[in-house]
């Protein structure tokens, strides 16, 4: 391709090539403060292209390739074209990683120990996880949560936070504007801006975490909690799943421990300090 970058973030290395300069650029300039290793062999390849060579001037329009793809997905705008090669990260990872149980989840970590936040697009979780990782926390990932099927142990993901609509400006009173990435508005998902964690967070990429919590937020109402059932925590956890099946037998006694071991709660709270404060609740309770 006629650009390209690497970058790494936990255990994947990605190689991400583009028709185009300026959505390489907003990659190098999103992700400066990672590791960058151009000798060691990608883990996931990612290509944004022109599907037609008149298609990189005018009206140029963004298809996400790589190692895996979705046949009949829609092209973006060049305008989108930071949100595109995220995407094309998040697909590849989903569909091509084998290595660890994927969640599709959040989660921060204290002293050792991590909470996963899990839910639907809209629940919370990613705000949730953006606001503790501010704090006391260290910001484990937004997108994925990676299960190690021998230890039990959570790994990190820290890409950037994808920021959705409300909690742009939410988050853009608490942080350094260097943090944040460009505005990128209208699209499928609202306005979209994306956070880069906390220098220690990034440092501390490979750092495991036992999970000591499963949470599963759901952003309104009154300030709630709700002890969950293995069962359910079981069958909700294999729908956040993109690899369970893939990883067989593995999978089953990977995501069978992580739930006969973990303590899990939905919890809900009409505000982002009301949820951070129930998140801090049930984290005494369990060190008790």
């Amino acid at each position: 391709m006629r650009h390209r970058t690497r970058i790494a973030v936990g255990p994947v290395q990605f190689r991400i090539g583009s028709d185009w300069r300026a959505p390489i650029e907003a990659l190098d300039r999103l992700y400066a403060g990672y590791p960058k290793d151009m000798a060691r062999p990608a883990d996931a390849t990612v290509r944004l292209f022109a599907a037609r060579p008149w298609r990189r001037w005018l009206r140029p329009s963004v298809h996400i390739g790589g190692d895996f793809i979705v046949p009949d997905a829609l092209p973006l705008p060049l305008s989108m074209g930071l949100l595109a090669a995220e995407m094309g990260m998040n697909l590849q990872v989903a569909l091509g990683w084998r290595r660890h149980m994927l969640l599709h989840a959040s989660a921060v970590a204290r002293a050792g120990r991590a909470v996963i936040l899990s839910g639907e697009s809209g629940s919370g979780k990613s705000t949730l996880a953006a606001l503790l990782g501010e704090g006391a926390w260290r910001l484990m990932g937004d997108e994925f949560t990676l299960i190690e099927p021998a230890s039990g142990d959570a790994l990190g993901f820290p890409r950037a936070v994808s920021l959705k609509n409300a909690a742009i400006a939410e988050m853009a009173v608490r942080v350094d504007p260097a943090r944040l990435g460009p505005l990128l508005a209208g699209t499928p998902k609202g306005d979209i801006r994306h956070l880069i964690p906390r220098a220690d967070a990034i440092a501390a990429m490979h750092e495991p975490a036992r999970p000591a919590l499963i949470l599963f937020p759901r952003f309104g109402g009154a300030a709630a909690i709700e002890p969950m059932a293995p069962g359910e925590v079981f069958v909700r956890l294999t729908e956040a799943s993109t690899n369970y099946v893939a990883l067989g037998e593995a999978g089953f006694a990977a995501l069978a421990r992580l739930v006969r071991e973990t303590p899990a709660f939905g919890i809900s709270y009409p505000d982002s300090a009301a949820g951070m404060a129930l998140v801090e609740q049930l984290w005494a309770d369990a060190a008790r």
